[in-house]
């Protein structure tokens, strides 16, 4: 795969996650907080969300070692400003998106993490196959988890109008993250609006979904493999996977693989992909 194709295909992975992410907040009022269109009030602002997490129990020490030296970041609202929309068929997402390389690849990971994957299903209910494809689409099997600051592009776009209470709430979340001591502020860098791991969870849904499968005390979904993808598979759980059951659209568990995604093409792929590594097509 090229250079470009690749970064391609990441782009269009994270905005993906992105519109599943946020696409019931999108028109969400800012009224927690004044917000700004520019640079101009976003150290004032940032000064003021501090106090806020601080008086919300978060340690002060997490709060400056997270936010200390963020900046505003005009490359972030860009990116936020200038996101496509993916009217595509699934046949054109298809191409776009998978490739035999990939599903080669899928398949042997399938089977050099098979006793992982066997220990997940055990406890979680989810087959590798499914956690595989997901794992695939979203970063390329964990290989471009995203370089851009957390900190920075939350506190970016928490302060932006356009969404700033669902920023918000994110912020404060990747405060929490750290402040259970999962992952230092240095170490949080992801998608260019604050998705993080090798399945791109959104702080808030690390909160809530992420485990420590490796049993080295933290939840890291960045460096540790096992760490996320039993966390995506606690995902899957949580909103409603029956285990054994089929994942083709019109089943309980294609309604699940919904919750992960709701861009109908998305939903497709990972259920193709999925019986395409497990060897069913």
């Amino acid at each position: 795969m090229s250079s470009k194709s690749h970064r391609n295909r990441t782009t269009m992975a994270m905005a993906f996650a992105l519109a599943a992410g946020i696409a019931v907040a999108s028109h969400a009022p800012a009224t927690a907080a004044t917000c700004g269109n520019t640079g101009a009030g976003f150290d004032r602002w940032l000064a003021n969300f501090k106090r806020q997490a601080v008086a919300a129990g978060i340690p002060r020490r997490v709060v400056e070692s997270a936010l200390g030296n963020v900046r505003y970041s005009s490359y972030v609202i860009k990116l936020d400003r200038n996101q496509r929309s993916f009217k595509l068929s699934f046949d054109r997402f298809w191409r776009l998106r998978v490739n035999n390389a990939m599903i080669r690849k899928g398949r042997r990971l399938l089977r050099q993490h098979a006793g992982l994957f066997r220990r997940i299903e055990r406890r979680f209910g989810v087959p590798g196959p499914i956690i595989v494809a997901i794992w695939g689409l979203e970063t390329n099997f964990g290989r471009n988890t995203g370089k851009m600051p957390v900190f920075r592009s939350l506190a970016t776009l928490a302060y932006d109008c356009r969404r700033a209470d669902f920023f918000r709430n994110e912020l404060m979340s990747a405060l929490k993250i750290v402040a259970r001591g999962d992952m230092r502020p240095s170490q949080m860098k992801g998608a260019w609006a604050g998705e993080i791991g090798q399945t791109q969870f959104l702080a808030s849904k690390y909160l809530q979904f992420a485990v420590d499968f490796d049993g080295d005390g933290r939840r890291d979904l960045i460096r540790s493999t096992p760490d996320a993808l039993a966390s995506t598979a606690n995902f899957l759980r949580a909103h409603g996977w029956r285990p054994g059951g089929d994942w083709h659209p019109g089943t309980h568990n294609y309604e699940v693989i919904k919750q992960w995604n709701r861009a109908t093409v998305y939903q497709k792929t990972i259920a193709r992909l999925a019986d395409l590594i497990a060897g069913k097509r």
